[in-house]
């Protein structure tokens, strides 16, 4: 194996820039990245390249953007590459077989989550959806199917109980990255034994969806503020008071019981204290849909006679 192996790094979105950063300030720096097609983004709906293509241009590498990696003819370019290693963080599509078996060293992955709990593709809103008290990063073999391959290194890091995911996935990125450095020289020396995913053990995380951030306040307080914590930044946690759209950004389960209905607004000062179905809410930080968020304090000076209204209905 030459001193310098040949990389091909995948990857889109921004959880996957430290990995990229961290590869091409080591030996490891990638020959090409392969990246998702450029996407229309914004009010004037303009072609936006993936945040991946914009640093490999900054550092000169060119970047590979198939729109089925599946493809024939991205199978051939890729091939052309005649990669050592590829190195896998946030790319979006499955991998076929065929670029799979190409480098001698295999294919390594950035996973955020300590699998094989979390496998797909939002692992880190699962792990605050759900509760956990704890999550982490692997680096694992990536095989014909969705984060099934063996494990190479885990590290584990604490959720903090305020931490929304776009904190936590920032925090999992870097972590990741550094991991991936450490592990890349030891697999390549082959100090490294797979270990097999206890696949009994296997949860499931799902992408995403928009309508997931809408509030239902008959859920309890604790189910609300962790979905708030899950889906903040994307898509939101959002629901209504009167006519105007509402996001909550940052909130906490306060202290007493539910003593009206769903949603009603008990208190507004320093916190906006909602009853939910089961105990009560303080909403921290707020937004009108196309306005700059707020403190709690900021909304309730703007708003008048909140008290008793209802959030999750139109109705003024």
């Amino acid at each position: 194996m030459p001193d310098a192996p040949r990389v091909l790094f995948y990857g889109s979105p921004d959880f996957a820039l430290p990995t990229l950063r961290a590869l091409i300030d080591s030996p490891y720096r990638p020959i090409a990245v392969v990246t998702q097609p450029d996407a229309r983004a914004g009010r004037g709906r303009s072609l936006k390249p993936p945040p991946i293509k914009e640093l490999a241009a900054e550092h000169g590498i060119p970047a590979l953007q198939p729109a089925r990696l599946r493809d024939p003819a991205a199978i051939a370019q890729i091939g052309s590459l005649k990669p050592d290693l590829q190195v896998v963080a946030a790319y979006g599509q499955i991998i076929p077989t065929e670029i799979l078996d190409l480098p001698a060293h295999g294919t390594l992955n950035v996973h955020a989550s300590l699998l094989p709990r979390w496998r797909g593709a939002s692992p880190i809103s699962a792990a605050i959806l759900h509760g956990d008290a704890e999550t982490g990063v692997t680096i694992m073999l990536v095989d014909e199917t969705e984060d099934t391959g063996d494990i190479l290194r885990q590290r584990v890091t604490v959720i903090d109980p305020a931490e929304h995911a776009g904190h936590l996935s920032d925090r999992l990125a870097e972590l990741g990255a550094e991991l991936l450095l450490e592990t890349i020289p030891d697999w390549l020396e082959g100090s490294i034994a797979p270990v097999a995913q206890q696949h009994e053990q296997a949860s499931r995380a799902r992408r995403v969806k928009k309508q997931q951030g809408q509030i239902d306040w008959s859920s309890s307080a604790l189910v609300i503020a962790r979905q708030i914590r899950a889906y903040t930044p994307w898509p939101g946690a959002s629901t209504h008071l009167g006519k105007t759209a509402i996001r909550i950004t940052e909130a906490v389960v306060g202290e007493g019981e539910a003593t009206e209905s769903p949603g009603t607004i008990v208190s507004a000062g320093h916190h906006i204290t909602v009853s939910a179905g089961t105990g009560v809410l303080d909403i921290v930080r707020i937004q009108r849909a196309g306005k700059r968020e707020l403190s709690a304090e900021e909304f309730v000076r703007g708003t008048r006679d909140l008290i008793g209204r209802r959030f999750g209905t139109e109705d003024d």
